[in-house]
């Protein structure tokens, strides 16, 4: 820390210099205080909306079922907003300390395990040996697969008697302070909702039986909480997906219920991932109210490079600044595939067989190098997509206009270009087949939980399962890497966050 210099013996030049600095301070620290204010304010309104609608009659039209899944993505909402406008406005330390409900004692049949904290050195700065007069003990809800455990945290209480110093070590720091779970329960309770689809209000009926009364209220102050102090990760893990040269782009619609409203409407979920063929494994979820393409570019940024998507006319508008479209080779099939399955036809049979011949040259380069694969698929891709070419260029002659042939031909026609560019560039794959396997979590969850109660749930939710699925990807359990992830994110510097990403992760 610099010391405040002498006022006197700085000269007229230098105390100039010395103010102008001060005043360039004041106006950044001014701007801040403003934005925190208007982000203060936005999350307080946002706050009162739900807790109104939380309380308010509920619409007819609900199920039994929806209603609970509404209430604890609503709970969970406030519990984020809170944790945010903790960050953001830290309770001032003269603040009267408010009463706090008396929590019930975990069961008794639990297993415990005594965990002892005590000071490094027992000897007081007097040169006195310090007394151990006593201890604070508080316990912890942990989970194991398939096993509750609880940790007891004995604090000894040491004092010197010669001058009364007290010594005592530390709290450990956890994610949720003064809470009882551990990062064991919330990593489970992070996974079973958000790899294994399991709402809140199942969880809270499976813990039940288990002996453990944990309100489904708490549960959903839990993800909420835990899902602000993860989403620094996810941002780290957007920056190094977006560091990549080449990656797949895909969506897919979730329902969403306004607050207040009476219906769901069509949002949408978007995956970015990297490549096969990349060394980074990682897939990133973006939740967006609508499927319009100023989302994807929102996501994307400056970023330049090659995007493998399907045709769909969102990502027009990014190709128009700099980004290269690489078609997907699956949807041009699939639509001679459909003509096939409808009506046997000869010509679709024909590309279909083309097209194959082009699937299995990328089967005997899987594990290449990108300029092996490169240097294969020119010599033996490259003719057969020139003939491909020629073929449907004269059977597109030959049938009649608005047909379903005629469709079939002019989709690839129209996008061969983009279809045909992967021969240029061995990181490059043939398809968005892969990212397509990224969002099948997506649709195997909407069964359960039935829709997104607010974007902000949904952007929640596309968080946590972004680190899951690059777990996932990864080779790691979900459980053991949110595990290991809660418990060191406390205590883990800002700068070195990109530590606990799922494809630098390494156990403790």
């Amino acid at each position: 820390m610099t010391c405040a210099p002498d006022l006197n013996e700085l000269t007229p030049e230098q105390l100039r210099a010395l103010a102008a600095q001060l005043l360039s301070q004041v106006d950044t620290m001014g701007k801040k205080i403003h934005r925190d204010q208007a982000v203060i304010e936005q999350l307080t309104h946002e706050i009162a909306l739900l807790k109104r609608y939380k309380f308010a009659k509920r619409s007819e039209q609900l199920s039994p079922d929806q209603i609970s899944l509404l209430d604890e993505l609503i709970d969970t909402d406030i519990a984020a907003i809170e944790a945010e406008l903790k960050a953001l406005n830290p309770a001032p330390v003269t603040a009267q300390p408010r009463q706090q409900p008396k929590r019930a004692p975990l069961p008794a049949q639990f297993p415990r395990t005594l965990i002892h904290h005590e000071p490094d050195n027992t000897q007081c700065a007097c040169g006195c040996q310090l007394k151990r007069i006593g201890e604070d003990v508080s316990e912890k809800l942990d989970y194991t697969p398939g096993t509750f455990t609880v940790e007891r945290h004995i604090r000894g209480k040491w004092v010197c008697n010669q001058c009364e110093t007290l010594i005592q070590a530390p709290v450990p720091a956890q994610v949720i302070d003064k809470g009882i779970p551990t990062a064991g329960l919330l990593a489970h309770v992070m996974v079973a909702k958000y790899a294994d689809h399991l709402p809140l209000y199942r969880q809270e009926k499976i813990f039940g039986r288990a002996g453990l009364a944990i309100a489904r209220s708490t549960l959903a102050q839990w993800v909420g909480q835990t899902g602000v102090q993860l989403q620094p990760l996810v941002d780290a893990l957007r920056e190094a997906v977006l560091a990549q040269g080449v990656i797949h782009a895909d969506e897919t619609p979730v329902q969403m219920l306004a607050p207040g409203e009476k219906k769901t409407h069509r949002a949408y979920v978007w995956a970015y991932c990297t490549t096969p063929f990349a060394d980074l494994k990682a897939v990133v979820y973006d939740f967006s109210p609508s499927r319009a393409g100023e989302h994807a570019r929102h996501f994307l940024g400056s970023w330049v490079g090659k995007l493998v998507c399907d045709d769909f006319a969102g990502y027009k508008a990014s190709f128009e600044q700099g980004i290269t479209e690489i078609g997907c080779m699956a949807h041009a099939r699939r639509k001679f595939y459909d003509l096939h399955v409808a009506n046997k036809s000869q010509l679709a049979e024909q590309a279909l067989h083309s097209i194959a011949g082009l699937y299995e040259i990328e089967r005997q380069a899987r594990d290449m190098s990108a300029e092996d694969r490169w240097r294969i698929r020119q010599e033996k891709s490259s003719p057969i997509l020139n003939m491909l070419h020629e073929w449907m260029l004269a059977q597109r002659d030959q049938v009649p206009e608005g047909s379903a042939t005629a469709k079939a031909l002019d989709y690839s026609l129209k996008r061969w270009e983009a279809l045909t560019r992967y021969l240029d560039d061995g990181a490059v794959p043939i398809d968005n087949n892969w990212v397509e396997n990224q969002i099948r979590p997506w649709a195997l969850g909407r069964s359960n939980w039935l829709f997104a109660g607010s974007l902000r749930s949904g952007k929640r939710a596309a968080a946590i399962m972004s680190l899951i699925q690059s777990a996932r990807l990864n080779g790691h359990d979900p459980y053991a890497y949110l595990k290991d992830v809660l418990t060191r994110l406390p205590t883990q510097r800002a700068s070195e966050i990109e530590q606990l990403l799922p494809h630098q992760w390494v156990p403790a």
